[in-house]
């Protein structure tokens, strides 16, 4: 609880921070004067909530965004155990997609006009590929960091390629799959909304941009604002699985640094003494660590003295 109270007062102080810097007109290098205040944005989010059109808008938004993503989804994962499993698919399709990987998905914009028929098939592709590569990269290291012993323990006791598919390459790569998906989520929503801004006829991206043609900041704040809560919701929500299909590993508690407790060091316990036994003979010139005579001298020194 006291984590989650961090977090809103983080928020609204940061809004707080916005709403005085904007209503003073405060010009410190940055023209924050030009920027519309909380109230602002918070009046032009309510009448947007009241029409039809932000709800169009919001729908189209996230179809896009999830039958792009679920598609990239499926081929990147095939494609990386393919690639880390297959030599002569790696020599096949590997330079192939070195080569398209580098190529930002919103300069794919005038390939996707040209290839497909409708707008909608086009910007579906440029989210696709947006976040085809980041859970393709991902995967491929994930296999490849595999522990050998896991699928020869499994080859061992007569399990085939579908065995140790399903039984060690999957689960074990779960976890860089996972990571690979919540970085491809958020690049969607980036090249989704670049692409709406282009050529698209609804959706989030499009009515911001058509906001800020006719010079309504206040509306293209509330574009901003619903950007980064579906961001928000989208990513948390592929965290939140991840989490529940990868239960099964270990998890670190956190611990504050203060808090952090040092080992007690015991001090070191001297080494045990071992006598010599009874009538055993040492050597001349051979050094007898202290404690190790024998016991006639011990016996010896306890008279003498």
């Amino acid at each position: 609880m006291i984590r989650y109270a961090l977090r809103s007062v983080s928020l609204a102080a940061a809004l707080g921070l916005w709403q005085l810097l904007t209503s003073r007109d405060v010009d410190l290098w940055l023209r924050l004067s030009q920027f519309p205040t909380v109230t602002d944005v918070a009046h032009a989010f309510a009448d947007r909530l009241a029409g039809p059109d932000y709800w169009t808008d919001l729908t189209d938004s996230l179809t896009r965004i999830l039958t792009g993503f679920l598609l990239a989804a499926v081929l990147g994962v095939a494609t990386g155990v393919l690639v880390a499993r297959s030599r002569l698919a790696e020599d096949l399709l590997g330079p192939v997609l070195e080569v398209i990987r580098p190529v930002p998905a919103i300069a794919l914009v005038p390939v996707a006009i040209l290839l497909f028929p409708s707008n909608e098939q086009g910007i579906v592709f440029i989210t696709c590929t947006a976040a085809f590569f980041p859970v393709l990269v991902s995967t491929r290291h994930a296999v490849r960091a595999l522990a050998p012993t896991w699928e020869e323990a499994v080859r061992t006791m007569g399990g085939g390629r579908w065995r140790v598919l399903v039984s060690v390459v999957l689960p074990g790569a779960l976890p860089g799959v996972f990571g690979g998906l919540s970085v491809g989520i958020g690049v969607s929503w980036i090249c989704v909304i670049s692409a709406e801004m282009i050529s698209g006829q609804y959706g989030v991206g499009y009515r911001t941009w058509q906001d800020y043609t006719v010079v309504d900041y206040p509306g293209v704040f509330v574009g901003m604002v619903t950007i980064g809560v579906l961001g928000w919701l989208t990513s948390t929500a592929v965290e939140l699985l991840g989490r529940r299909l990868t239960h099964w590993l270990p998890r670190t508690a956190y611990v504050p640094a203060a808090r952090a407790k040092s080992p007690r060091t015991r001090p070191a316990t001297p080494p045990a003494r071992t006598a010599v036994p009874k009538g055993t003979a040492v050597p001349k010139g051979t050094a007898v660590p202290k404690g190790t005579e024998p016991e006639e001298a011990r016996d010896e020194h306890l008279v003498r003295d």
